[in-house]
Parts: structure tokens; C-alpha cells; sequence
């Protein structure tokens, strides 16, 4: 289909033509048009309903404000709702569809919503859907779930990428408009590094949409003009299709860029969108104006739009909504919209300007100190009555109505740090206040600055001052010859006359009536206006609803619009897709995988992994013939008990702790004593929070007097290290420690078995003894290794056996691992995984993340002596609360069955051997189990009431979800080599 309402002129390429659909149909459009140009041209005015009514909308702005044509993208699972039409590419093949609409947009069946608006007014829900009660479930909410939202997705995977990156500049300019690009270019000729950032897909701004001469050459000319010498400068980084959607602290602002929206498929290896975070010296916000409408009974009718907008779409775009047009206005501007499209050869049926000594328009009619009071056509607009300045009434036929109500500065990104606008009586319109965040500058009409000449002014100013803050001299452009008409208005929100309803924000469906509610029910401060009403809550935030609303709301009240204030606005500046916010952090990307030094080699050996947190970690390492993982974990058990096994262990939390008080300070952090400490010992210690719960054990070396080696658990090691930096930074802050995670920097192994000091002395340096005497159980110190390579050494044990842990420089990790399972080939050394390291603490009775689960105490883990009395550390006050001191509270015990082939199941809980199954009867549950391949049998760990004193009792360990129960015996958490021989052998 031709587009009939196609113009003469515009920026189009009319070389190339672009098929496109909306709702199954298939029109024609022109590279260069967004959809809603393209749509405009083929005589579609209707392109949207109403989130609440479903009221038939049509587009209204030309930009990234636009409240009402928000369609769906693209099928499949590239399927993209809410999308804004105006600034959506016209791309060959494009899908879109209307959205927020029953069966077809023209037939929607939910229109009948708008029958029932006296009911569903502001804060409805509020009073509504409160009875019958049990409605609530199987009435109210499915029907408001199944309308809640806008738009659907495929919820199949985006197959496209999305990324981030960081940018580094001395000016940010935002904006390309007259203002943006001189900012640029004054900044960009004085050699320092600018990055000028547009949203739009050509720069230029409003000099594209208009047909002021600047220099004596058209506004897009010159604007092209001095993009050609912008591109030219090495120091300029231009980005078009990108969004600055926030301002943060210390200069740091986020933007999102459009690298391939425009294109059906994204180029291999390029990302659909990125999200930039720009680190700047200085910025320049030149963001433009929004125009803003006037209120009148049934003003949002398809084709009633922004007179700006279709001023922009009759000269960029060459495109007009209709043949027909009129204009509402109470200022020049609206004129300056009549005269274009008369210049274009579109019949304008009249200008309808509030001011009694309104100017004249040739070519058309003028009606001065008229009012547009109400409106015809159900699927666009037909006609608009006025209320002429003598009182009639009279109606004018138009199929598009062009309203201007001056225009609002862009200040959204000036309030990003809490900064408020300021009125400005002249333009009517709030104006960035002095509170901005620090580093940047207004220019331009975002600081109210609307003619052309006074853009390009304060465009160059700004950049000089921003450089001039920097101590670089830059040197004022001289300024292009361009209009500078003076601001003509006269303010007027919205016409009184009428019993309908006039549309505030339209996308919300919030009318005047809902604000005169609002004010009725003391919803009177913007804030409450805001929520009680949603004004301003939509995609657009109120970008075009706002100042009507709070002109409505002043009026009401009795104040000025500046007594009334205004609500400040929150990133971001327009919405964000997920896809962008997510970036590559997506499925196996979700979160970063931290993969431990061995796992280059566990690869080659086959393991088996499994994720613990972030990291990576083998979880056996299965050989030929093992057709079960048991058989695997079996073997390494057996084999390290045996002989030798080796494990990595770079996991676990490692934290250095140094300074003259480092021994003072963790004697704070841990429940037992460490200020006594002898260098070259290593101490177990347990950790309380400050109710007294026990959240963490592990070890601390000493290394030195000033210094210690902290390891903590896998899973908390983030939180150990953040809970001590807060005790160093807050609560001991006179205290000389300092403390530095080591967790990545040294890949620790624990070698295990009988022989494991054999294996040890085979790579570790002569002149280090390691034998029992010279390096006793608990012992630890700095060493050297396979000639002269530093490491560390611990004599430790969590499985029971002769145990070291051996720590390397991280990139020296893959080689020791290499080297020790070639030394210890002579003793048939065997690597264990996550699974045989559970099943070796738990046959050794080892407290681990099952026990230290937020809920049990020292006593409940049988380390209640281990609590000292003779000092204070955290937790130890409200550890000796009386709840969590009373005879026959949880003790942690072993459980062994009866029957060696019945299981002992992870989570089962502990009755008597008689009686009910019941919460009442309840004696405890597993905390954890496993199979010993030592004892032959079914093992656990198990808290039970008054354990301590039940050795050698029968429970039922039972799971009533599955049916189960076994019969075991109650004996010591400490299966294997309960008196510890073995370890310091």
C-alpha cells in the first residue's frame, strides 16, 4: 500500500523502499522512518488502547516521551513488548502488533471497561474487591492478574547478546540537538576527550524537525555539517541510538545503545544492545524540551497529537496524520506548526488559539480566545467543537488536531541526585534547579533556553565552562546566525467546559476528574496525587502528564503550581530491556563460575563437578569400570585412609590478617582464646554472631607476631570477610589490623593419608623440617617447595587422618597439583572429590554447612567449652542466654543403624523407639548422612534432644513424606579414630 498521507521534502531516503506489518497487515514505509511515521503515511491512526478503559489511542509525540503507541516487535523469541513506536527503525521485514487489546485493536472487547469508569475511578482498587471475601481468590484476582501488565512475551530464551562496557571522557555531552553540538564541537576543537551521546538514530534534534535557516543553510544541513568535522576529531566518540538513562555519583552516568535494534538480526558477534557506564570529568545535559498538551473533554482520540510532533513528522518525515488538520494552542509555537503544514500543501481547517490577541496565520482561519471543548470519532478523530470568544459553539472538521501547551524542559536526569526543578514564570515550566549532580551543566532548551540562538549560545558556554573547571582553555566557536523569536505565551492547562472526561496522563488513563477526587479525598500532596491517581506512573513517566496534573491539583488547592511542587524524577530517563541490564549474565553467565587451579587437570582425569557457589569443584573422579559415582567416592575414601589422597581445597575462605593487634582482634571475632597464639600454630576457631548463634568455624595461622592466615568456610567466606571488615572498621576502629581477602591468590591442597608426609618430604625443600617432632599436629609455617618456590604449610586435619594443607601462589597451582600426583605415584596416591572430602568429615564427626545452619548454637554442636568466659568477643553475651543453655537441648551426635543395609536419609527426624510420630514427639533430625566405606554401613550426624547423655540409645529415624523409617543406634559423632591417633601421628 502507498502511503497516502506522504508529503513532499523530509529526511527520508525514498530510493529505498521497507515492507513492514502491523496486525498481519503489510504496508510500505521508506528507510529513515520509524513506525509510527511509516504508519502515519499509510493513513493508520489508530495504534494502541488504553492500559485501563482500552480506549482507542493513537500516537501523540514524536519521541521517547510518547505515551500511547507501545506495540510488540518482532515474533518468536525475539518477541519485544512495549515498545514505542516513535522511536522505533523501520526495518525490511518488521512485525509489530498492536497490544493491551481483546481480539482485535478496531473490536476489543475489554472497551467495556470505559462503560464502568464511574466505578473504576482513582484509588478503585483501594475501595474495591473487599467483599464477598471469597471472592478474593476465585474471582478478584484472576481476573485482575489476566489484566494486569502491557504487552506479552515468549518466554522462549532471547537468542540474541547483550553486553556492557565502560567509556572514559573529559565532557559528556547529552544530546545532539543545537545545543548538544556545540557543546561537541567547541569542546572537541580544544583537543580533550568528548563523547557525545543521542538517542535518536540521526543527530541533529529538533533542527531536523523544523525549518529554521542556520547560517543560511537548513538546520539539518548545518547540523550534518558540523557532524561531518565532529567525526573528523580523533578526540570525538559519537554514539547515536543511545540513551543516557542516568546520572550517579562522581560523574558516573549509565547509557544504553541501540547497536542493533534497528537491523532484523544482529551481525554475527555484535550485541543487540549495551549498557555503557561512562565515567566523566565533566558533562553538558542538552536533552531538549517536551511539549506538553492541553486538557479537553475526549482529547485522547487518535490523531489528537502534540503540534511539535506532527510539525516533526510533516518535516523530517514528510508525513502528515491526515489531510485535514487543526490547531489548538496558547502559544506561537502552534502557529509555527499551522504555517509548515500549509507550506506542505495540508489543509488546515483552523487555528485555535486561547489568547484574545492571538496572531494571525496566513492561509487559515484563526479563531482567537477559543477554546477546543470536545470531540467526534470513535477510531479517530472526525471533528472538535470550539467555544468561540463570543460564546458559540461551533464544529470544524479535522481528521488530526495539533495541541500545544508550551513546552517542559528535560530535567529528569538533573534530579538523579535528588535535585529539584524551579519554576519559571516566563516559559510557565519548572527549569533545572541549583542542586544538580556534581560536574554537570544545563544547556540548551533543557535549561530553558528554547530559541535556536540562545541554544547555540548556552551550547558552547557550557562546554567552555566545563573545560575551564578542568583548567583547559578553550575558546568560544564563533555562533551561527539562527531564529530567536521570543517566547509568546499564555498558560492554560486544560478547558473547564464539559461534562466528559479530559485526559491527563493517557497512557494510565488518569483524567481531571480523577485529580479533582484525589483532592477531594486529601490526596493533595504531589507524592500522594501521584500514587492515589498513578499520574506520571507509566512508561513515560508523566513526561507529557505531569504539569497538567499539578496545574489541576494547584487550582484546586488555591496555589501556585511552584507552592504545589513537583514530584523529581528516578533512572531510568526511559525503560530498560533486562536483556541490557543483564548483560552476558545470563544462563551458565547467570553469575560468574570460579574455577579452582586443579581444573585444567581434573578436566583431563574425567571428574565429575559440581557447582559449590560460585565455584567449580570436582566432586569425584570416576575410572574405568566404575559404572556407579558411589563406587568412585568409595574408592577415594578407602584409598586416602588407606594410603594418600589429595584434594583441592582453594575454596575455602582464606583472609590475611596483619598488624600489631591482629592477635587482639581476632580474639574479638572468635568465641575461643587467640591472643596467646604461639607463631607457627594453627588454632580452630568458631564464630558467633551476635545473638550467639554459631555461623561459621575454621582456623587461624599464625605466621608471625603481626600476622595470621584466617580460612573460613566455602559458602561464607564472603560474609566472614565483610563481617570483619565491619568489626575492624566500626567497632574496633582503633585497633592497628588491616585485612585483605587471599582466597584467589593461593591454591591450597590438603594431602591426606597415612603416607602423606612421605609424599610431602618428596617435593618440600631439605632444609624444611616436616617430620612429627620438628612439625607437630596444629603446626604451620612458610616454606619453600620444588626448589626454591614459596609456599605456606598446615598441619590440619578434617578427615581424621595424617593431614597437611600446602598453599602455592594461585598460578603456581596447576603445576603443584601435577607434581604431587607424581610424587606420590610410589604410594598410589588417588585425587578425592567434594563427595569422599563429606564422607571422611562426616565418619570424623566435622561440623560443616549442614550444621552451621543459622539455628545452632555452640552447645548444640558440642563445642560449648570452647565459648571462653575469660573475654569478650561477639556473640558471647546472648550465647549464655537460658534457651540456649538448658539440659536437654539439641547435642550433636552419631547415628549408626541397626541393620548395616538400612540408609540413615539426610533430614529425617529422630523419635523414640516407641510411641507416636508426631511434632510433639519430635527428638531431633539428621543434619547429615553418607555411606562409610570404612564401617561398611549407613552413617549421620544428627542433633537430638539431650544427646549427650542418649549413647547407646535405639531411635526410629523416620520420614514420614516417604514412608521410611530405620532403626539406629545413638553413639559418638566421631566414627573413625574417636581418641585423633591417627592425625598426629
Amino acid at each position: 500500500m502507498s502511503g497516502i498521507n506522504r508529503l513532499n521534502g523530509g529526511l527520508i531516503d525514498r530510493t529505498t523502499s521497507v515492507n513492514f506489518s502491523f496486525d498481519g497487515k503489510t504496508y510500505q514505509g521508506h528507510a529513515g522512518d520509524t513506525l509510527a511515521s511509516a504508519l502515519l503515511a499509510n493513513d493508520v491512526r489508530l495504534m494502541g488502547r488504553s492500559f485501563k478503559y482500552h480506549r482507542p489511542r493513537g500516537v501523540v509525540t514524536a519521541g521517547s516521551e510518547e505515551p500511547n503507541a507501545l506495540v510488540e516487535l518482532r515474533s518468536g523469541a525475539r518477541q519485544e513488548p512495549n515498545t514505542r513506536a516513535t522511536v522505533t527503525e523501520l526495518f525490511n521485514g518488521l512485525e509489530a502488533r498492536s497490544q493491551n487489546r481483546g481480539f482485535s485493536l478496531k473490536y476489543d472487547f475489554m472497551a467495556i471497561n470505559d462503560r464502568f469508569s464511574n466505578f473504576l475511578t482513582a484509588g478503585f482498587y483501594y475501595k474495591t474487591f473487599m467483599w464477598p471475601r471469597a471472592f478474593w481468590e476465585k474471582l478478584y484476582e484472576p481476573i485482575i492478574r489476566k489484566a494486569a501488565g502491557l504487552g506479552s512475551v515468549s518466554f522462549e530464551d532471547d537468542p540474541d547478546e547483550y553486553d556492557k562496557g565502560f567509556l572514559h571522557c573529559d565532557l559528556l555531552v547529552i544530546g545532539s540537538g543545537p545545543a548538544g553540538l556545540m557543546a561537541a564541537l567547541t569542546a572537541g576543537r580544544a583537543g580533550v576527550r568528548v563523547i557525545l551521546a543521542e538517542e535518536d538514530f540521526i543527530t541533529g534534534g529538533r533542527l531536523n524537525a523544523e525549518t529554521h535557516m542556520v547560517d543560511d543553510m537548513s538546520g539539518s544541513a548545518w547540523a550534518a555539517s558540523v557532524m561531518a568535522e565532529l567525526s573528523s576529531l580523533e578526540n570525538v566518540r559519537i554514539m547515536t541510538r543511545t540513551t543516557v538513562i542516568g546520572a550517579f555519583d562522581h560523574g558516573i552516568y549509565s547509557a544504553v545503545e541501540r547497536v542493533s535494534d534497528h537491523l532484523a538480526i544482529p551481525a554475527t558477534g555484535k550485541p543487540r544492545q549495551v549498557l555503557w557506564r561512562i565515567y566523566s570529568k565533566r558533562a553538558v545535559l542538552a536533552a531538549g524540551a517536551t511539549e506538553r498538551p492541553i486538557a479537553f473533554e475526549n482529547n485522547d482520540r487518535p490523531g489528537v497529537m502534540m503540534a511539535g510532533a506532527m510539525r516533526a513528522y510533516a518535516n523530517r518525515w514528510a508525513v502528515t496524520p491526515h489531510q485535514k488538520v487543526a490547531v489548538f494552542t496558547n502559544n506561537d509555537d502552534g502557529h509555527r506548526t499551522a504555517a509548515d503544514l500549509i507550506a506542505k500543501g495540508v489543509e488546515v481547517t483552523g487555528v485555535i488559539d486561547v489568547r484574545p490577541d492571538a496572531p494571525k496565520v496566513a492561509g487559515t482561519e484563526l479563531f482567537a480566545g477559543a477554546q477546543v471543548v470536545n470531540s467526534t470519532g470513535r477510531l479517530g478523530l472526525k471533528t472538535v467543537q470550539i467555544r468561540l470568544a463570543n460564546g458559540e459553539l461551533r464544529d470544524l472538521p479535522c481528521g488530526a488536531l495539533a495541541v500545544s501547551g508550551g513546552w517542559n524542559p528535560n530535567v529528569h536526569l538533573t534530579c538523579h541526585q535528588r535535585g529539584k526543578p524551579v519554576w519559571n514564570e516566563e516559559l510557565a515550566a519548572f527549569v533545572p534547579g541549583g542542586e544538580l549532580p556534581v560536574g554537570l551543566s544545563v544547556a540548551g532548551a533543557a535549561n530553558g533556553d528554547l530559541t535556536t540562538a540562545a541554544a547555540l549560545k548556552s551550547g558552547a558556554g557550557a562546554a567552555v565552562q566545563a573545560l575551564s573547571d578542568l583548567g583547559i582553555q578553550a575558546q568560544m566557536s564563533d555562533l551561527p546566525q539562527a531564529e530567536d523569536t521570543p517566547v509568546s505565551l499564555t498558560p492554560f492547562w486544560y478547558v473547564k467546559e464539559g461534562k466528559g472526561r479530559a485526559w491527563i496522563d493517557q497512557q494510565n488513563d488518569v483524567t481531571v476528574k480523577d485529580i479533582k477526587l484525589a483532592h477531594q479525598e486529601n490526596f493533595r500532596s504531589v507524592e500522594h496525587l501521584k500514587r492515589y491517581t498513578t499520574l506520571g506512573m507509566a512508561t513515560d513517566q508523566g513526561k507529557t502528564s505531569n504539569m497538567g496534573g499539578l496545574a489541576v491539583m494547584a487550582e484546586l488547592t488555591g496555589k501556585s503550581i511552584p507552592e504545589t511542587g513537583t514530584t523529581i524524577f528516578r533512572p531510568p530517563y526511559t525503560p530498560v530491556s533486562l536483556g541490557a541490564l543483564a548483560g552476558r549474565s545470563v544462563g551458565k553467565e547467570f553469575h560468574p563460575t570460579r574455577e579452582t587451579p586443579s581444573h585444567k587437570w581434573a578436566v583431563e582425569q574425567g571428574a565429575e563437578f559440581v557447582e559449590v557457589g560460585n565455584w567449580l569443584r570436582a566432586q569425584w573422579f570416576p575410572k574405568a569400570g566404575e559404572t556407579h559415582w558411589r563406587q568412585s567416592v568409595d574408592r577415594e575414601v578407602l584409598q586416602t585412609r588407606k594410603s594418600v589422597g589429595i584434594c583441592d581445597v582453594t575454596t575455602l575462605g582464606k583472609i590475611d590478617v596483619q598488624g600489631k593487634d591482629a592477635a587482639a582482634f581476632l580474639n574479638k571475632i572468635y568465641a575461643n582464646a587467640f591472643a596467646k597464639l604461639p607463631v607457627g600454630k594453627v588454632r580452630y576457631g568458631l564464630m558467633l554472631r551476635e545473638d550467639g548463634i554459631a555461623y561459621d568455624d575454621g582456623t587461624a595461622a599464625r605466621l608471625a607476631e603481626d600476622h595470621f592466615v584466617v580460612t573460613t568456610t566455602t559458602a561464607n567466606a564472603v560474609l566472614v570477610y565483610r563481617n570483619m571488615e565491619f568489626a575492624r572498621q566500626c567497632l574496633w576502629p582503633d585497633l592497628d589490623v588491616q585485612l585483605i581477602s587471599t582466597t584467589e591468590a593461593w591454591a591450597q591442597y590438603a594431602v591426606a593419608g597415612p603416607n602423606a608426609r612421605k609424599l610431602l618430604q618428596k617435593i618440600v625443600d631439605p632444609e624444611f623440617d616436616i617430620s612429627n617432632e620438628a612439625f607437630p599436629f596444629m603446626a604451620c609455617g612458610e616454606i619453600t617447595v620444588c626448589g626454591g618456590l614459596r609456599a605456606r604449610l598446615f598441619r590440619i586435619s578434617f578427615s581424621g587422618e595424617l593431614a597437611y594443607e600446602i598453599a602455592v601462589p594461585t598460578r603456581y597451582g596447576d603445576a603443584l597439583i601435577r607434581k604431587l600426583m607424581e610424587a606420590g605415584e610410589e604410594f598410589d596416591v588417588t585425587p578425592y572429590g567434594t563427595e569422599a572430602l563429606g564422607v571422611m568429615r562426616i565418619e570424623k564427626g566435622h561440623a560443616a554447612g549442614n550444621e552451621l545452619n543459622g539455628t545452632t548454637s555452640a552447645v548444640n554442636l558440642g563445642m560449648g567449652r570452647m565459648v571462653s568466659k575469660k573475654k569478650d568477643c561477639i556473640g558471647n553475651v546472648l550465647s549464655e542466654r537460658r534457651g540456649m543453655n538448658e539440659a536437654g537441648d539439641l547435642n550433636i551426635v552419631g547415628l549408626r543403624p541397626l541393620d548395616a543395609k538400612d540408609p540413615i536419609p539426610a533430614g529425617a527426624h529422630l523419635m523414640n523407639a516407641d510411641g507416636a510420630v508426631s511434632a510433639k514427639t519430635d527428638q531431633g533430625y539428621v543434619t547429615s548422612a553418607a555411606y562409610s566405606p570404612v564401617l561398611e554401613c549407613s552413617i549421620g550426624l544428627a542433633f537430638l534432644k539431650g544427646g549427650a547423655d542418649r549413647m547407646g540409645e535405639v531411635l526410629r529415624v523416620v520420614n514420614p513424606l516417604e514412608g521410611s523409617e530405620t532403626r539406629a543406634e545413638v553413639v559418638s559423632a566421631h566414627f573413625v579414630d574417636p581418641e585423633g591417633e591417627r592425625l598426629r601421628a
